[in-house]
């Protein structure tokens, strides 16, 4: 007797995974997967990899870790799974439960029956709606398809300029694309205020877009693109924008993604506002013989408890295992995201996990942030770099909310993220960060480990120790106001002040913090102090020192002299990216 028949509609990344899955537990299953592609089963989170030329053949995208190609061919062959490619699935009959599909290349419909159906439709790319919008150089770099052809456009010589519609991820990954190997000139154009909105806080996204800056990625910020057309000299496009024009060979749209669930709402499936299909915890849909999964669904976030759309290709894999599993009759569950991220830019990695200040606070949360500046290993060990973690925390309850950092030693910093990813689910507190274990080795790790120092400055701020200012309060209240009831204490020493000193004259005190006790009374009771050093660290002890002397009209800028070095608030060459001091 065979085994029950399951349709998998889609088979890129879900798709795959709850087929091989199921295969795997009940190998009598009849399992067919369908797709509208010629290629399937790609890692399509390597494409802007592929489009900068470090893969060199697209082939490399389809392989597996053993370097066979998945093709349909492999798949009925390696797995026992049919694959039938370039084929649409048109509409979905849930009564007599089969599904309509199409031959694309000979046009030939046909019904195939399904005892259980699988949803792994995957997501469409937003269109830039605007005037020239549709012209062929402009491209959404979206599947393998669109990728070869903007490679073999750049190959050709045919690209001189590029414009990047959007600085989210996609957006910032394909401008090191562009700019990096090709020396291709390039332009990213952002609606928001600063590069990866909804991702970063304004701290941190600030760092990334002078990091792009500095490989020469032209960023303009808080711009809108009006539309698109051909220059009057026939070669090339001008892209009007609502900051002036740009001239551009290739447009690229990376302007976000939307759930593609199209086929879910023909066959009167639930889906959600923002358009995505609903899903219970097994991934079933409203139909318990048909589950969904990946970009197509909503799931859960486990931090602030609501629907979230969530696509990325490794979320993608861990659904399929669990539908895999529920086809084989198991009872395997996905709980929800905390929404763990992250990228390289150029030299740079970013990542995230959980949620930001601003969006804690738009949750209802009395929500605070902590910043520090470590060292990702021994500040001994020769390979040490400074990392840049951002932590933010409930006040009332001293939960951890999430955590965001960059750094360029990438998987030191995403070690990190993935460590308070991990501690989310189960409403993690700052006494949890604060001695959270690490595998400690100084080169690997500092003995006193970053996370670590990041929960100690949280409690330190929720318990009135720490009375900090941001990058962005900084740069209003002494760069940008002149006026001289505002000085900035320095308590690093004589050779890493002294540039300030020199520049800012009277606003920038140097005492340093070992000398601070002794020399008490310098420091002028009738102004602001903000207290810098190189990160943060010993501006803290400078601080306790104050508020024990009676002087409590101080902030301790947060990050110190790295941070507004690495933001691009100030030039002056001194040492504070190069000498961490240790907590």
């Amino acid at each position: 007797m065979p085994g029950k028949r399951v349709v998998i509609i889609g088979a890129v990344a879900l798709g795959p995974k709850a087929a091989c899955r199921l295969k795997r537990l009940q190998q009598d299953a009849e399992v067919t997967m369908i797709d509208q592609d010629e290629f399937i089963s790609y890692g399509g989170c390597g494409i802007p990899y592929f489009v900068s030329g470090d893969i060199s053949d697209v082939r490399e995208l389809m392989s597996t870790s053993y370097h066979m190609v998945r093709t349909p061919g492999f798949f009925e062959d390696a797995k026992g799974v049919t694959v039938r490619n370039m084929t649409r699935a048109l509409s979905i009959d849930r009564k007599a439960k089969t599904v309509r599909v199409q031959d694309l290349r000979s046009g030939a419909e046909e019904d195939i029956p399904y005892d259980k159906l699988v949803l792994a439709t995957g997501s469409r790319p937003n269109r830039l709606h605007v005037p020239g919008g549709d012209l062929p150089e402009v491209a959404c770099v979206a599947d393998l398809h669109s990728a070869a052809a903007v490679k073999d456009r750049i190959s050709r010589g045919e690209v001189d300029k590029a414009v990047i519609v959007g600085a989210g991820a996609i957006g910032c990954e394909m401008a090191e694309a562009l700019s990096d190997l090709w020396g291709i000139e390039t332009t990213v154009v952002e609606i928001a205020d600063q590069v990866l909105p909804g991702i970063l806080d304004a701290n941190l996204a600030r760092m990334v877009r002078k990091h792009m800056e500095e490989k020469g990625v032209a960023v303009r910020l808080s711009e809108t693109v009006r539309g698109i057309e051909r220059r009057g000299d026939g070669e090339g496009l001008k892209v009007l924008t609502s900051g002036g024009d740009l001239e551009a060979d290739l447009v690229i749209a990376s302007i976000g993604v939307r759930p593609n669930a199209d086929l879910a709402v023909q066959a009167g499936l639930t889906v959600s506002p923002r358009g995505a299909v609903v899903v219970n915890r097994r991934l079933q849909t409203s139909d318990p013989d048909i589950y969904a999964g990946g970009d197509c669904i909503e799931v859960t976030h486990l931090v602030t408890g609501k629907s979230v759309v969530f696509p990325q290709g490794s979320l993608a894999n861990r659904q399929g295992r669990v539908i895999g599993t529920n086809l084989a009759g198991g009872h395997a569950t996905f709980n929800g995201v905390v929404g763990s991220f992250s990228i390289k830019v150029f030299d740079m990695a970013v990542a995230s996990t959980g949620i930001h200040l601003k969006t804690a606070l738009s949750e209802g949360f009395d929500a605070v942030h902590a910043f520090v500046v470590q060292a990702d290993r021994a500040h001994f060990y020769p390979t040490q770099d400074l990392m840049y973690l951002q932590l933010t925390v409930d006040r009332k309850t001293r939960r951890i909310l999430g955590a965001q950092g960059i750094g360029h030693n990438g998987d030191a910093l995403v070690g990190r993220i993935d460590s308070i990813a991990a501690m989310l689910p189960y409403r993690a507190t700052l006494d949890d960060l604060s001695n959270l274990e690490v595998a400690y080795s100084p080169p690997y790790a500092s003995a006193l480990d970053i996370v670590n120092a990041a929960g100690n400055t949280a409690e330190n701020i929720l318990d009135g120790y720490n009375r900090t200012m941001d990058l962005d309060a900084f740069e209003k209240c002494f760069l940008e106001n002149r006026t001289d009831d505002v000085l900035c204490l320095d308590v690093r020493g004589p050779a890493n002040a002294a540039p300030f000193v020199e520049r800012f004259g009277e606003r920038w005190m140097n005492i340093p913090q070992e000398t601070l006790k002794k020399r008490i009374g310098e420091v002028p009771r009738d102004k602001r102090l903000l207290v810098v050093c190189n990160s943060g660290v010993r501006s803290y002890e400078a601080l306790r020192c104050l508020d024990a002397e009676g002087v409590r009209n101080t902030a301790n800028v947060q990050g110190g002299m790295a941070a507004v070095k690495k933001s691009g608030l100030l030039d002056v060459d001194d040492e504070s990216e190069k000498q961490p001091e240790q907590s």
